[in-house]
């Protein structure tokens, strides 16, 4: 009985609600953010850049928000139109109504919401499950991508994998709903860079708050318990687009070896490792994998004649 009470005392002590979405909005919100509605959806999205330049689309990672490109997306947008948005399940979009994380509904809600952009054609950034949300969408609308830019990528598991689960959620992972303390998330944050002492207590904030979006911490235990890997081999023989693999060579969570397995399978990539960078490097050291993608976009893109 006392061990029950003390244990529903620090559960107390520790408990993190949501936060109003007008709270996040004025402490995140970036210039020219939208919403549009998109398979019953509220995408949370900017549209930045000249109109009439080539679309990229830029997909976030797990856990993250549109916030993650915020460093890359004034230099992309001053030669292309720079579209970056909550993910399904993820910041200020929030939770999908029907709790469908599949692979086939990402895809989906995703040429949904180009088709809704007028975008007859665009390329993708992603990074890590962006990174694979971006893959699958150029294998399922390949003469639609123009070019592809894969920042540790998540889903090329070995055969052994096929059919498992990769992010099976413990009981303690779902407490996660009733607490989350900061400490936490710096902890995971941490391990994402090569150097966690270039954390700035800004960044570990934003990421805290965002998972505290309504909705989102059940959207993300919903998306893990969803999640199984497959052959993603067949589909990747689709995609027509170049492609850049950029990997920070100190990866600790999807490693730079993996870059091999998708050059091999890829009809047209490119492979660049980037020493002394972890997992998040549009975060970490930015203006380094920025010069990268830069460089690849324009080269296809914007030929010279």
């Amino acid at each position: 009985m006392l061990s029950a009470f003390v244990l529903a005392a620090g559960l107390y002590g520790l408990w993190t609600p949501d936060l109003p979405p007008a709270v996040l909005q004025q402490r995140y919100a970036v210039p020219a953010q939208q919403v549009l509605e998109v398979d019953g959806l509220p995408i949370h999205y900017q549209d930045s850049g000249p109109r009439d330049a080539p679309a990229l689309i830029l997909l976030h990672g797990f856990g993250s928000s549109l916030q993650t490109w915020d460093a890359w997306a004034p230099a992309l947008a001053r030669h292309y139109r720079v579209i970056r948005l909550d993910l399904p399940g993820f910041g200020l979009t929030g939770a999908s109504p029907n709790r469908d994380y599949s692979e086939a509904r990402d895809v989906t809600t995703l040429t949904h919401l180009a088709d809704r952009l007028g975008l007859r054609e665009f390329s993708v950034i992603g990074h890590s499950l962006g990174g694979k949300m971006a893959w699958e969408l150029a294998a399922a609308q390949p003469e639609r991508v123009k070019a592809l830019v894969l920042i540790a990528p998540d889903g090329f598991a070995p055969s052994a994998q096929w059919g498992t689960k990769p992010y099976e959620v413990s009981g303690a992972m779902r407490l996660i709903n009733y607490s989350l303390p900061k400490i936490l998330v710096r902890q995971f944050l941490g391990a994402a860079y090569a150097d966690p002492n270039t954390l700035s207590e800004t960044l570990v904030d934003r990421y805290h708050d965002m998972l505290r979006a309504p909705g989102v911490r059940n959207a993300i235990l919903d998306r893990a318990d969803q999640t199984i890997y497959t052959n993603p081999v067949p589909r990747l023989q689709r995609i027509q687009a170049p492609t850049l693999l950029l990997w920070g060579e100190n990866d600790r969570m999807i490693p730079s070896s993996q870059a091999a397995s998708y050059a091999q399978v890829l009809a047209r990539s490119q492979t660049v490792v980037l020493p002394h960078l972890g997992h998040v490097l549009q975060e970490e050291q930015a203006e380094i994998g920025l010069a990268q993608v830069q460089s690849f976009l324009d080269a296809q893109l914007r030929p010279t004649h």
